[in-house]
């Protein structure tokens, strides 16, 4: 299971004036904002945002000052795959360490969704063994108990993430991750082609 909310897409503005700025052609931009607030780009700039992604890397160094703000839900087995994209990301998780104790396990506290109806009998049993630990954790405050909700957690525990990133990083992930067989990925890569333009200029970075 993988979750995306709370999107928010900037700098687009910035980002098309910085790729026109080798040929001096800003007298050419044609793109406005409608009455939403939102950026659109008109026919040239659009035009020229297309053909710098298509003509490779060295040339579409604009698209990483598109930023991309995100929350993320999704297991932690999914999080340690994610976490290969370290240059171009921050993220601020919900943390384990502080506030694993503060409200009760439930099942839809995990991803479970593929989960076969025998495992997830037993992993119901898991969960509420979870909940013991943790009850008696809050209540004794032992060490032993809180190490043990660290150690037993297991990698389907749903986490969010608020993540920052840029075009050129969802570009890597969308051509990396777009056949993966993690359904998670499938989620993200079509969330990335929901955002502004997406289609058009990460669609051109496939055609370098």
């Amino acid at each position: 299971m993988l979750k995306v909310e709370q999107v928010s897409v900037m700098n687009f503005e910035n980002a098309i004036r910085g790729a026109r700025n080798p040929m001096n052609s800003w007298a050419r931009m044609d793109s406005y904002y409608d009455e939403k607030g939102a950026y659109v780009l008109g026919e040239n700039d659009l035009s020229l945002a297309v053909r710098l992604c298509a003509a490779g890397s060295d040339h579409r160094k604009f698209i990483r000052q598109i930023l991309v703000s995100m929350d993320i839900t999704a297991p932690m087995y999914w999080w340690k795959e994610f976490d290969t994209y370290k240059v171009g990301t921050v993220a601020n998780s919900t943390s384990t360490m502080h506030k694993l104790h503060a409200r009760p396990f439930e099942l839809s506290d995990f991803s479970t969704d593929h989960l076969t109806p025998a495992s997830l009998a037993e992993f119901e049993k898991y969960v509420a063994y979870l909940e013991a630990v943790r009850q008696r954790y809050v209540e004794g405050k032992d060490r032993a108990d809180w190490y043990d909700l660290i150690q037993l957690l297991p990698s389907s525990y749903d986490q969010m993430r608020t993540v920052t990133l840029n075009y050129e990083v969802l570009t890597n992930i969308y051509y990396a991750r777009r056949n993966h067989k993690l359904d998670e990925w499938h989620t993200l890569c079509d969330a990335i082609l929901k955002l502004p333009y997406a289609r058009e200029l990460i669609g051109a970075c496939g055609r370098e």
